[in-house]
């Protein structure tokens, strides 16, 4: 029995994909790949990122993402988001599976880095978009991203 192809998953991102392929030539260019990445994570993405991205990615040098180069993208995706879930998961310690200053103090602590509690709570509410003193994943992600 052959192995599933690495794409199979991704199989439903096509029409995905073909929405954001505005001129339907299976390629998504530079402007279509900033359209994407502003209506599917509400990112804006400058044109300097768009292309160092395509370029990372465009196997075949003609400057678009197919839809396999497109799949290799989110991949990466995942495989960020992964990696990042792992990071968070070192930082909780609280109920609930959110950093506090606490949480933060006893790991920065174990890092090696000495931080007092009003430090911490300075470096949260940084990104503490909601307010609420402590910081959620989505949160996080944010803070790793900048």
């Amino acid at each position: 029995m052959a192995a599933p192809s690495s794409t199979s998953k991704f199989v439903n991102f096509e029409p995905v994909f073909h929405q954001f392929d505005k001129d339907n030539n299976g390629k998504l260019s530079l402007a279509e790949l900033q359209h994407c990445m502003r209506t599917t994570i509400g990112e804006e993405m400058s044109l300097q990122d768009a292309e160092v991205l395509v370029q990372s990615l465009d196997t075949d040098g003609d400057g678009l993402l197919d839809f396999h180069e497109f799949i290799k993208l989110l991949n990466m995706e995942e495989d960020e988001e992964k990696e990042l879930k792992e990071a968070f998961g070192m930082y909780i310690v609280e109920d609930g599976g959110f950093i506090t200053a606490k949480s933060l103090k006893r790991t920065l602590s174990r890092l090696g880095t000495s931080r007092d509690i009003e430090d911490c709570k300075a470096m949260i509410s940084s990104f503490d978009l909601n307010g609420d003193g402590v910081l959620s994943f989505e949160e996080f992600k944010l803070m790793m991203m900048l």
